[in-house]
């Protein structure tokens, strides 16, 4: 069997004007996995990310943790919704940039509303693609993992949404299952799966263990 590492970007810049950059805390999560990556002797037969900043920040935090280079294959499937536009969709009136614990509640129950309506095809948010389509741009990175890297190690960098709709598609979950395990994924956070030419296996979903030491549990951040 192949084994496929699927990775979230390190924590971003939310609220900021650029959220597509990641912060300084980011950028060490992302070096710390490498660290980690390396500590556990991995070497990765093929490299997958997504085309944002955030997702080639960190996978070079990755690789400089790894005291590695390598060329990535860079995949448009592998990218973010566009959370922004999926609150638009249900709530037309500007928001303001959350700053409270409140507002952080209200931006993400509106997160998930606008995913629920968007995945049944409800609601169109501006410039986004169908649900089905961006299925699809993930379903077609694992199709490509199985078709050109069976028996290999893979890393994956790409995004919360991805990386759900990726354990959804292969167990088949409903769209609700699929948004709470969205929301909950962790900035860095590894979810692994075994695979065939034929088919993907969840191994084990949202994990951190390059930061399980008891001083690193202030680096666990979400969003």
């Amino acid at each position: 069997m192949g084994t496929l590492y699927l990775v979230r970007h390190g924590q971003a810049s939310f609220g900021a004007d650029d959220y597509d950059q990641l912060s300084e805390l980011g950028h060490r999560q992302s070096v710390r996995l490498g660290e980690y990556f390396a500590h556990q002797g991995l070497h990765f037969d093929g490299l997958i990310a997504g085309t944002l900043r955030r997702h080639k920040q960190t996978l070079a935090g990755i690789l400089q943790g790894m005291n590695k280079a390598g060329d990535h294959l860079a995949w448009e499937g592998l990218n973010e919704y566009d959370s922004e536009a999926v609150i638009a969709a249900v709530h037309p009136e500007p928001l303001r940039k959350p700053d409270t614990p409140e507002m952080y509640r209200h931006h993400f129950r509106l997160l998930r509303d606008g995913l629920a309506q968007w995945m049944s095809g409800t609601v169109s948010p501006r410039g986004m693609p169908s649900y089905q389509d961006f299925v699809a741009g993930v379903a077609g990175a694992l199709d490509h993992v199985r078709a050109n890297h069976y028996g290999q190690k893979v890393l994956i960098v790409t995004s919360g949404g991805p990386i759900s709709t990726a354990v959804g598609h292969v167990l088949g979950t409903s769209p609700e299952t699929t948004i709470e395990l969205n929301l909950r994924i962790r900035n860095t956070a590894v979810t692994e799966f075994a695979f065939t030419p034929k088919r993907h296996m969840l191994v084990s979903f949202n994990c951190l263990p390059h930061l399980d030491a008891p001083d690193l549990r202030g680096w666990i951040t979400y969003a």
